[in-house]
């Protein structure tokens, strides 16, 4: 059921893309319909032509999803030929696509299809840019010059340009990834000390969530694990579980609280949010409790917490990474990864980077107004007319993103930070303002009256010592109505 929802969702933003098109044009008096100027096939044209294709044409005609291949796009299709869709009856121990569930059917052609179009340039070695139609990653990696999708299948044919998109040609099935991160360690016995460790501090039970109820509809869940495999145990002398116990804390017995060694010591391999490698960046990135960092260096390799004195780090196991899981992806790494606090480094923190505000449908597409500033959102508070979701960059400076909050009139608007790390910052903003002075809180105090000529990346917010990891509240207050477009806030920590 949840499925054919998803395929549903699927279908109808297509549609109403398509419906908010002709209401735009309704003032014409004939309505102005999309006309393939290209000489080239639309994607399901060209799928049909060609008998090598039959099967998968097959599975679209079936699932009515060659009407959705028909239409503007843009797309991009991962095509199996009907030798892999054999290869892949035989797996699965049926004769025909037609043995298949509609259901499965769906998908597994939506697991093929991108919204997007996304050539192989585009490629690296991790995520593609876009989701695919079933909400999930697509991973990209490289065989010398060959580029093989979810470490299953390779392209064979690339780039074949179609009036709406683009196909790639490739030689098996990608089947749809349906486990979990945990269940993905837990099916590989190199793991087992690690799925163990998982499963003894019940980190488990987070892992294996998938998705959860959120308001009417359900919303996924996405995390990143940096597993060590049995054999980097083994090179310190760990083979049971009692030895890994042991080796981090003198209290076994509560390797389910927070503050156990061993606990945080698992725990510090798990992070909130899906990075592939080609998504990792320098700059910090906090564990699931957001209690503590993993420092992340990019230059010829990937380094986690590098020791500047003696160029120490723990580094990927690039060909055992990137490994997709429906609830996020499990890299593996080269050593134990002790819990280390890392030196406090810039954070950047977008005022729309929110769990609750990502969940929308307008969320890096359109503008989207709001007029409960209490009950809306759990870590933005506001009072004003509506709070705007601001997207495109134009009437503002440069925007992260391409989005912000903007109100404007007579306002405050407040955000709550993720936890940030102890130490000492100076904090800066992106934030323009028209024509209007605005006061600053910052955790209750006021800073000062910041004028709005003031350059936005360049006002100083004050000076903070923080003794705490923790949550901080951000407020701006106007002193005269006018405009508002908040970006970020930038903390640089002062040595």
């Amino acid at each position: 059921m949840r499925t054919t929802a998803r395929r549903l969702l699927f279908r109808g933003s297509i549609i109403s893309v398509l419906a908010l098109a002709l209401l735009i044009s309704g003032c014409e008096e004939e309505p102005e319909y999309w006309k393939v100027q290209s000489i080239e096939q639309v994607i399901s044209a060209y799928v049909a032509s060609d008998d090598d294709y039959s099967d998968f044409n097959g599975m679209l005609e079936a699932t009515g999803l060659n009407s959705l291949l028909s239409v503007r796009g843009p797309f991009t299709l991962f095509l199996p030929p009907n030798a892999a869709m054999e290869e892949f009856y035989a797996e699965k121990g049926v004769s025909s696509y037609t043995d298949f569930s509609e259901e499965f059917m769906n998908d597994l052609v939506l697991n093929h299809l991108v919204p997007s179009r996304m050539e192989t340039g585009d490629f690296g070695l991790g995520a593609i840019r876009d989701l695919n139609a079933l909400g999930d990653y697509l991973v990209t990696e490289f065989s010398g010059s060959d580029i093989i999708v979810n470490k299953e299948c390779m392209i064979i044919k690339r780039n074949i340009s179609a009036a709406n998109g683009v196909i790639h040609k490739i030689d098996h099935v990608i089947e749809p990834v349906t486990i979990s991160v945990y269940e993905y360690l837990a099916g590989n016995p190199s793991y087992s000390l690690f799925t163990e460790g998982l499963d003894r501090t019940r980190l488990k039970d987070t892992l294996n969530v998938i998705e959860f109820p959120y308001g009417t509809r359900m919303a996924r869940t996405r995390f990143t694990v940096l597993a060590v495999a049995d054999t980097t145990f083994q090179r310190y002398g760990i083979s049971t579980i009692d030895e890994l116990i042991s080796h981090f804390t003198d209290v076994p017995d509560s390797v389910t609280y927070l503050k156990n060694e061993f606990y945080r010591y698992m725990e510090y391999h798990c992070l909130g949010g899906t990075y592939y490698l080609n998504e990792l960046e320098t700059r910090v990135y906090p564990i699931l409790s957001y209690d503590n960092n993993i420092d992340v260096r990019i230059s010829d390799d990937y380094k986690l917490n590098l020791k500047t004195q003696t160029n120490e780090y723990t580094g990927f196991i690039i060909e055992q990474s990137n490994n997709p899981a429906k609830n996020g992806t499990v890299h593996t790494i080269n050593d134990l990864l002790p819990v280390f606090e890392p030196e406090p480094t810039t954070i950047v923190h977008e005022t729309t980077d929110y769990f609750d505000i990502k969940q929308g449908d307008y969320f890096g597409k359109y503008y989207m107004r709001w007029f409960d500033g209490q009950n809306t959102f759990e870590y933005i508070k506001w009072e004003g007319d509506y709070l705007l979701y601001y997207f495109k960059d134009h009437d503002t400076g440069k925007l992260l993103n391409d989005d912000c909050l903007s109100m404007s009139g007579w306002w405050w608007v407040q955000i709550t930070t993720p936890k940030i790390m102890k130490g000492k910052y100076i904090m800066t903003a992106n934030l323009w303002s028209g024509q209007t002075n605005y006061a600053v809180y910052v955790d209750g105090v006021n800073t000062a009256l910041v004028k709005s000529t003031d350059p936005a990346e360049s006002t100083s917010w004050g000076e903070f010592d923080w003794e705490k990891t923790e949550r901080h509240t951000i407020k701006v207050v106007t002193k005269s109505p006018g405009l508002l477009f908040w970006d970020t806030v930038i903390l640089t920590p002062i040595n």
